[in-house]
């Protein structure tokens, strides 16, 4: 017992120091800290007049990076002096070039169109059929003539300086430097052969032109700004600039803040948040820790994620904290797991989200007042118009709260105003929508049934429940009395009524694929079919509708916490009357294994299924026994859950004695009034 309850203890605290650890670095890490805009900060606006208290002159950084910058951009490319290499690399290339065409004109195996494909796959020179059939056609002499016009046209062009930017330019000389002396076509020849040889000679140097660009920026003289006693900094309403920032700085007016103050204070914030969450789960909610721990660690995982979020959006900015949907964190947890639950994280959420923020004050209430009012008003949703409902008392919340501290700001805006009340409505329906997202993903997750999901499996018309109506009436009615019974039990001990109710609506499903075995069933003064059988096969057949019961449920798809009503209601318990029977069939020494006659199980492992299993009890006994007094009916409630209790079936739920009290209660209540005396009418 002490190793289990170190080991508990152990859980708890590595759960919660993970918690407050991954809060702290959400806090803290650089990119979702940022410093929040305060009155004294570039950009903000200046809450007050600040005049200089003596004159002071300074070197303003600001003006002097300005003016380097200008420097820097009157610098000029830098590019190196002409490459002779470049243009005898030309010129070599203009050589090879015409080498070539020289090859092909002497080529006399060669067919004339064999002779002009040759010449007019020449790369980087463009020759068409006409140019080939003229160079062709040219005489030795002419030819010879073409290529040193060529040759010296191209040495004529690469002897200036020639840029990247200005080859086009040089491309363009080349013309005007052919002698007059061709005629068109030669020159056409010439001018095609020299243009594609034109390169740049001059080429940009990146070292030599930053090495312009830092002397220009060093010549610059640093810039000195004076204020002069009396003159003022900045006024009231004025932007401040990084060149009044900097005046204020140099006036000792503003000090940086200690990057060690903010991991401190940041870190007893979170120590404070997390030692109420943990104080909280401790003293009023232990079974998250022990039954439901995936439920607990769901709830971190949102929380951490919604603070992560938080911290990435809204610092720094006016309008978006007021959009981002901290309710829908609240809502959720709240719908699927518990109020209380949703209502505490939902405060230690709301105020590590505004740590820090100018407005973190207001911006904390804004959170905190409603999420906690939207909890309140949903509840577990059970229809989709809750749902626009919520938003809407969301938004009117917020705007409330948003409102209040604006009319008693020094700076009343009307169109602030307005854009904050409209970001509050558009918050509701944010979250709202989030919530209604993250239901289905948490539920899916956790293996729970939304209050939506629950709503539509117990309207009459669901073919599951249509299919018991018609085949097993007297089941369905069996069912509907224990669902009245369950759900008031289930809300007097805050436990799920709704979920009690749908749970035993489908507990007995599995009869209807076998109604005429189950004597509720059955017309009066018929036979009954079990009194032929061996009690071991009418055992089995009666212990088979739980098994039916899960075929049918998953032949439905229903959810997996319906399904746990059909398999924990009868839990591990046998069938007494059958079990008796064979018993005296075989005597006291007879050979009859009691596994024969007991229902798969298991127990059940919740306080809903355990309601269950008690009002299925006391609803069989009491329609069984028909009692006529109170005491009578008193009797059955206690001694039907008192067998239950010392049989050892209710020892994986988490009832206490106050629980079982309440309920004995509320089943004597609820059944008093079913079986209560009528009057007798005259004839």
């Amino acid at each position: 017992m002490q190793n289990l309850r170190t080991k508990f203890n152990l859980k708890t605290i590595i759960t919660f120091g993970l918690f407050a650890i991954l809060s702290y670095a959400t806090l803290t890490l650089p990119f979702t800290y940022r410093q929040s805009s305060i009155s004294l900060s570039v950009g903000s606006v200046s809450t007050q007049d600040i005049r200089a208290p003596q004159t002071f002159t300074f070197i303003s950084q600001t003006l002097t990076e300005s003016a380097q910058d200008q420097a820097e951009k009157a610098v000029l490319p830098v590019y190196l002096p002409a490459d002779p290499s470049i243009s005898r690399q030309q010129i070599e290339s203009m050589k090879g070039v015409l080498n070539y065409i020289s090859s092909v004109r002497t080529d006399e195996f060669a067919s004339e169109e064999q002779r002009i494909n040759d010449l007019q796959v020449i790369e980087n020179v463009t020759i068409t059929s006409e140019m080939a059939r003229n160079i062709l056609s040219f005489n030795q002499e002419k030819w010879q003539e073409i290529q040193n016009e060529a040759l010296f046209v191209l040495e004529e062009v690469m002897r200036s300086t020639i840029r990247e930017d200005q080859i086009t330019q040089a491309k363009r000389s080349v013309l005007t430097l052919i002698s007059y002396s061709f005629s068109e076509p030669e020159t056409e020849i010439v001018n095609s052969l020299v243009t594609p040889m034109v390169v740049a000679n001059s080429l940009y140097s990146n070292e030599k032109t930053t090495e312009a660009i830092q002397q220009a920026r060093d010549e610059v003289e640093p810039i000195t700004k004076t204020y002069i006693s009396g003159e003022t900094i900045v006024s009231t309403g004025q932007v401040i600039t990084p060149i009044i920032w900097e005046a204020l700085q140099e006036l000792g007016l503003i000090s940086p803040q200690s990057a060690a103050l903010k991991y401190i204070s940041a870190g007893l914030l979170v120590f404070a948040v997390v030692v109420m969450e943990y104080s909280y789960i401790m003293r009023h909610r232990r079974n998250l820790l022990q039954s439901d721990f995936k439920s607990l660690l769901t709830i971190m995982g949102l929380y951490l994620i919604f603070l992560f979020l938080a911290r990435i959006f809204i610092p720094n900015r006016a309008v978006v904290p007021y959009i981002f949907p901290i309710a829908a964190f609240g809502l959720t947890v709240a719908s699927l797991i518990n109020y209380e639950v949703g209502i505490i994280f939902s405060i230690g959420l709301s105020t590590l989200t505004a740590y820090g923020q100018s407005n973190s004050v207001e911006l904390t209430l804004f959170y905190i007042i409603g999420s906690i009012v939207a909890i309140f008003v949903l509840q577990r949703g059970r229809r989709i118009t809750d749902f626009f409902y919520t938003g809407l008392i969301l938004g009117l919340i917020g705007s409330t709260v948003v409102v209040s501290y604006r009319l008693i700001s020094a700076y009343f805006d009307m169109e602030g105003i307005l854009t904050l009340i409209g970001a509050s409505f558009l918050n509701g329906m944010a979250s709202i929508s989030i919530t209604l997202i993250l239901q289905y993903a948490v539920a899916a997750l956790l293996g729970k049934t939304t209050a939506l999901q629950l709503m539509d499996l117990s309207r009459s018309d669901h073919p599951l429940l249509q299919l018991i109506m018609t085949n097993a009436p007297g089941s369905y009615q069996h069912s509907l009395q224990v669902a009245n019974l369950a759900e008031q039990a289930a809300r007097k001990i805050d436990a799920d009524p709704l979920l009690t109710r749908v749970g035993a609506l489908y507990h007995d499903a599995g009869k209807a694929l076998n109604p005429a075995f189950f004597i509720e069933n059955q017309a009066s003064g018929n036979i009954n079919t079990h009194d032929d059988i061996d009690p071991a096969d009418s055992a089995s057949i009666i212990i088979k509708h739980v098994d039916d019961g899960v075929k049918l449920a998953h032949e439905y798809h229903l959810p997996p916490q319906i399904e746990a009503f059909i398999t924990e209601h009868h839990g591990k318990s046998v069938t007494k009357y059958q079990l008796s029977k064979a018993r005296e069939l075989h005597g006291k020494d007879g050979d009859v294994d009691p596994t024969q006659f007991e229902y798969p199980g298991p127990n059940p492992n919740s306080r809903e299924t355990a309601i269950l299993m008690m009002a299925d009890k006391v609803e069989a006994r009491a329609r069984a026994e028909l009692p006529k007094d109170d005491e009578t009916l008193l009797q059955i409630v206690n001694s039907s859950i008192d067998n239950l209790l010392r049989e050892g079936f209710l020892d994986n739920t988490s009832l206490t004695l106050k629980n079982i009290k309440t309920i004995k209660t509320s089943f004597f209540t609820t059944l008093k009034n079913t079986y209560h005396p009528r009057i007798k009418y005259p004839k």
